[in-house]
């Protein structure tokens, strides 16, 4: 019996150890997947901006530039912005520190605003692009995409990839929320002395 007990005691510390090390694994794991994540959206705002830099033609109708646009000048500061952010928050996700509460509100918020940034960045140039193929009539403006139209397919591709980036950011929206939300306990369910109305507490 005493030697069972001793194999059940010297067994006990080492499979602590090993529950350590998987976890250790699992959280390495989970910090590398987040850091590539957070990486993504950088090259791919990059790919953007310098699109929208570069659109500009000039030809026997004149010439036209992203800067002529304020909602095209927008989308190249918003792709700026989160560029930056995102090579940012890749390093200090890719630090092995324990997740705090306030470092757990801190990517929960700027995630949150950097998505509403890029997403209204994509929507407003949407709507720029489709007026610039369709015209509107209504306001007596005609379409442009004609006459350039070299302009009008980097726009459409400088766009196309800040909507990429905005699904890129909605997935790190969901990460930064799970990681937030789940540091919280449950509510617990009470019932009074009859047992017939369930209160719960936060």
């Amino acid at each position: 019996m005493e030697d069972s007990r001793q194999k059940m005691a010297g067994s006990t510390p080492l499979q602590k150890g090993s529950g350590e090390f998987e976890d250790e694994n699992g959280s390495s794991s989970m910090r590398t997947a987040e850091t590539v994540l957070r990486l993504l959206p950088m090259g791919l705002c990059v790919v953007a901006l310098v699109i929208m830099l570069k659109n500009s033609q000039t030809n026997d109708f004149g010439s036209l530039s992203y800067s002529d646009l304020g909602t095209f000048r927008y989308l190249v500061h918003a792709n700026g912005i989160c560029a930056g952010y995102s090579l940012l928050s890749a390093i200090v996700a890719a630090v092995p520190r324990p997740i705090t509460m306030s470092r757990a509100w801190t990517f929960f918020l700027l995630d949150q605003i950097l998505t509403y940034i890029i997403l209204a960045a994509g929507a407003a140039s949407t709507e720029v692009v489709y007026l610039a193929y369709k015209g509107d009539t209504a306001v007596t403006w005609s379409e442009s995409c004609g006459s350039f139209g070299g302009f009008c397919h980097k726009a459409t591709a400088s766009v196309s990839v800040t909507f990429i980036v905005s699904l890129c950011y909605a997935g790190l929206s969901l990460l930064s929320s799970y990681r937030l939300f789940s540091k919280y306990d449950a509510p617990v369910e009470l019932y009074n002395n009859k047992g017939s109305i369930e209160i719960a507490t936060y």
